[in-house]
């Protein structure tokens, strides 16, 4: 009776552990896909945008340095462009260091 007791608990065990192995990594890959598409394809689209306006920057466009600074740009140099922000008052930044272009303001 021992031996048919055993067969039959071999029969269930090898049941249980064929398909779940694979579905075992079911959720680690959703989540992994979930990460994918959440974080990580976002943060890839903003940093194409953000690169595509760098590379069209050009004299007249008015910008906001990361550190701050509103100005003109009156001058491009390579990676540099040259930045009015004042009368008489002209910086060099990276072009690196351009956040964004101002919006077009409505004035009146």
């Amino acid at each position: 009776m021992s031996m048919m007791s055993s067969l039959a608990t071999l029969s269930l065990m090898a049941q249980g552990t064929g398909p779940g192995g694979l579905m075992a990594f079911a959720p680690l890959l959703i989540i992994m896909v979930i990460f994918y598409v959440l974080l990580i394809l976002p943060a890839q689209r903003r940093q194409k945008k953000t690169q595509e306006m760098l590379n069209t920057l050009k004299n007249g466009d008015k910008v906001v340095t990361t550190g701050g600074l509103f100005g003109t740009i009156v001058g491009i140099e390579g990676d540099a462009v040259q930045l009015r922000i004042a009368d008489q008052v002209k910086v060099k930044v990276l072009r690196s260091a351009v956040a964004a272009l101002q919006p077009e303001s409505k004035e009146e």
